[in-house]
């Protein structure tokens, strides 16, 4: 290979592993404007909805700030969708504040432990990308996903209360915490219960009133101009408190803290990776297919994973795909990651020379943002009305996520998801459809009788077909199902065929089983048929020796042909697969 080569060959190489190598270079001058503008629009959504989700963490506010503005730039760099825009949100925040209740964290401790979890879920995603593990996100299903989503978003809302009324509430769940918050609203503070109102008022107001005015910033802005017309913090209304201009410094984990921590630090981080992952991957495919571009989703999870990293050693709280931001990037026109870059390097502005603004900002009114940002971000109404509507199954998994979150918390509710999937997946792989099928009249095609009542079958013939791999989870019911209509027949089957269409996989004890159902047929005076059998699944068969025990002349490409000498007047069988 010539030097020229090798040189190129490099070059390509690390412009995969850095996409801003490989668009940068090709950016176009029209792209500058709708970047800048896309830029500075998400920047300024992001910023006051940053000072909240550090709120939901328990963290002071500027590292909210830290975060965001590490997520945006480091995913700027390494990402591969050009309107993904990364950053917290309030899901993260929600996991991250969950981790610091079941550690009982206090003080200089929860900034630890929030930035031990972002750093280690940053690893997570990066382990994720080395060794291509994307299929780990489907431990958590849609529907779990969406009742967890709405629990962990009520359970931040009943503890934003206090804030509204300037009161206390205390509980070891969100039930604890909701009758506690009613035990003490007789010591409301007035003036705090009046800002907090018309917060809620104005924010919501606005999200429906004038979707397109960004309601975080204007309350945010208005209530710093009125804490300081109306002096609200000397009239009993709390404060944020100092929030200190200047950038992060570099902390590298405590190896020590995460060890003495580590049941809480992975489970928060494993429950991070699986939230994250699952609205990356989504919200990069949807844009792709949008505007007509490929994204490496393997990359998403390496750019994923820098970006949490990064925030983590600034002792930022997680950052993962923000669907509000991303949406907002893509309407206002992003073309390219710039966009992104523009909307960090805004964010760092900020901590420069703005962040000790918001010191004097009223904590109803950050109780506000944050309550809006989980009821419009996480309580999905509407997915839930879907779920009860399509399968009503899913439905009661959601609700026993979202109840697993109110009574046990963020973390707890989160293995009760993923116990909750796995448990749905084994019960539904267990049970698969196994529909007795009939010929539809006048035709050669064979469906379920269930579902077309005139289909139709002919005397001591069963047809019967499988729509599912034939594993170790569902071998049994086959044979059971077998057994039970063989029992039963009347009169008694000479001709069991099974089609095989809708099996793609089989493994050795499937490959048992359909030996044993050859002998079962045998007992009750039957002869066992396959039909389209699929050759992935034969290969199998014929290596077990199935194949010659059914006898290669009884394995039919179709089911017509299986059963042609059982039908009255259709003459001589079908031909057979050799």
């Amino acid at each position: 290979m010539s030097r020229a080569r090798s040189e190129t060959g490099k070059g390509a190489g690390l412009s995969r592993l850095i996409p801003i190598l490989d668009w940068l270079p090709k950016y176009q001058r029209t792209w500058l404007r709708p970047d800048l503008v896309a830029g500075l629009t998400v920047a300024a959504l992001v910023v006051p909805k940053s000072l909240g989700y550090a709120g939901i963490a328990g963290v002071p506010l500027e590292y909210g700030l830290y975060a965001a503005a590490a997520g945006a730039i480091i995913y700027a760099l390494l990402g591969t969708s050009r309107q993904i825009a990364t950053g917290p949100s309030s899901a993260l925040a929600a996991v991250a504040a969950g981790a610091v209740i079941t550690a009982s964290a206090s003080g200089k401790e929860i900034l630890t432990l929030v930035a031990s979890i972002t750093f280690v879920t940053g690893i997570l995603f990066l382990l994720l990308a080395v060794f291509r593990m994307g299929w780990i996100s489907q431990f958590l299903s849609k529907a779990v996903i969406t009742g967890f989503l709405f629990g962990a978003g009520i359970q931040v809302a009943i503890g934003e209360l206090a804030g509204i009324t300037g009161t206390k509430a205390e509980g070891s769940n969100s039930w604890e915490q909701l009758d506690s918050w009613f035990g003490a609203l007789g010591n409301t503070d007035s003036t705090t219960l009046l800002v907090g109102a018309v917060s809620l008022l104005v924010i919501f107001g606005l999200r429906f009133a004038a979707p397109r005015v960004p309601g975080a910033l204007v309350l945010v802005v208005g209530g710093l101009v009125a804490s300081a017309l109306l002096d609200l913090g000397g009239e009993g209304v709390a404060l944020v408190g100092d929030v200190p201009s200047g950038l992060p410094s570099v902390v590298l984990p405590d190896l020590g803290y995460i060890g003495d921590n580590l049941q809480v630090v992975m489970s928060a981080a494993f429950a991070l990776l699986l939230i994250g992952f699952s609205q990356t991957a989504g919200d990069a495919r949807a844009f792709a297919s949008k505007h007509r571009y490929q994204v490496d989703i393997n990359q998403e999870s390496l750019a994923q994973g820098a970006a949490n990293a990064g925030a983590g050693l600034v002792q930022g709280i997680p950052v993962s795909a923000s669907l509000s931001s991303s949406s907002l990037n893509d309407q206002t026109g992003a073309k390219t990651p710039l966009a992104s870059l523009t909307t960090g390097g805004l964010v760092v502005v900020t901590l420069l020379f703005l962040a000790p603004v918001f010191s004097d900002l009223p904590k109803p009114v950050l109780s506000a943002l944050i309550i809006e940002a989980v009821v419009m971000g996480m309580m999905d109404v509407a997915g839930m009305r879907r779920l009860f509507r399509v399968k009503r199954v899913d439905f009661w998994i959601a609700v026993a996520a979202l109840v697993g979150v109110l009574s046990a918390g963020v973390l707890a509710g989160v293995l009760i998801g993923v116990a909750l999937s796995i448990g749905w997946l084994v019960y539904v792989s267990a049970v698969p459809d196994m529909p007795v099928l009939g010929r539809r009249p006048g035709g050669q095609a064979f469906r379920s009788i269930a579902a077309y009542p005139d289909g139709e079958t002919y005397p001591r013939v069963l047809v019967l077909g499988f729509d599912a791999g034939l594993f170790f989870i569902d071998a049994d019911a086959l044979e059971d199902r077998l057994r039970t209509h063989a029992h039963e027949a009347e009169p008694k089957l000479e001709v069991v065929v099974l089609d095989f269409e809708g099996v793609n996989y089989i493994d050795s004890q499937g490959s048992g089983t359909i030996g044993e159902i050859l002998g079962l047929a045998k007992n009750y005076g039957a002869e066992l048929r396959l039909a389209r059998v699929k050759p992935t699944v034969l290969e199998i068969l014929d290596a077990d020796g199935v194949v010659e025990r059914i006898g290669r002349a009884r394995i039919y490409d179709t089911t017509y042909e299986a059963i042609e000498d059982r039908i009255p007047g259709e003459g001589v069988p079908g031909s057979r697969l050799q």
